[in-house]
């Protein structure tokens, strides 16, 4: 009788243990396959910034700022042009302290922005990982040249700036096609063209 019982409990001891087994892998294959989509539900900075380039909010802007070429303070020349949902703004400057010589303000509408955001999109307007420190300092760079900074701004406050120049040697943190944003902002004032040809 004493040999009976413990060779009874160690096979139903054995399926307990092999059933429970059973159960966990079942468990996590169903996790594995229902589940796998939603662990990854946090969206990347790349859709962050996508999101805010094409949002239509009263605050959102993007703004291109052009530098020429580093000479003396009467002979600097820089401009700025800046979209904004309900308005299209174009500056030009003198000096290295930003006196203003020309500016150009017309009114924009929803419709407009979001056409000309998502065509900034398509144009990779914020394609580029954005420097910091020392590699995002502008001064002295491309001083025979130009300099083009792009942003994305909320409130007037930055969320993305990549920036690129005419010389070889600074490309920047810019990785789009040059010519193409700049003929996008460009065409946003119908008087553009004309007023920064006089700038240098």
């Amino acid at each position: 009788m004493a040999n009976y019982k413990p060779t009874r409990v160690i096979p139903i001891a054995l399926i307990l243990i092999i059933v429970a087994i059973v159960i966990a892998a079942l468990v996590s294959l169903a996790r594995v396959v229902f589940f796998s989509g939603s662990t990854n539900t946090t969206p990347s900075q790349a859709d962050i910034i996508k999101e805010a380039l094409l949002s239509t909010s009263a605050d959102r802007s993007v703004r291109m700022t052009t530098r020429g070429a580093i000479v003396s303070d009467e002979d600097f020349r820089s401009y700025q042009i800046q979209i904004t949902p309900i308005a299209r703004t174009l500056t030009t400057y003198k000096g290295y302290q930003d006196q203003p010589i020309n500016s150009v303000s017309l009114g924009n509408n929803i419709p407009a922005y979001e056409e000309f955001v998502y065509a900034l999109d398509r144009a990779n307007y914020m394609k580029g990982t954005e420097f910091t420190g020392i590699k995002n300092d502008l001064r002295g760079i491309c001083a025979t040249g130009y300099v083009y900074e792009f942003q994305i701004l909320k409130a007037d406050e930055s969320l993305k700036q990549l920036w690129t120049s005419s010389c070889s040697t600074s490309r920047g943190s810019l990785n789009a096609k040059l010519d193409q944003l700049t003929k996008l902002f460009i065409a946003q004032i119908p008087e553009a063209k004309s007023i920064i040809g006089k700038l240098w």
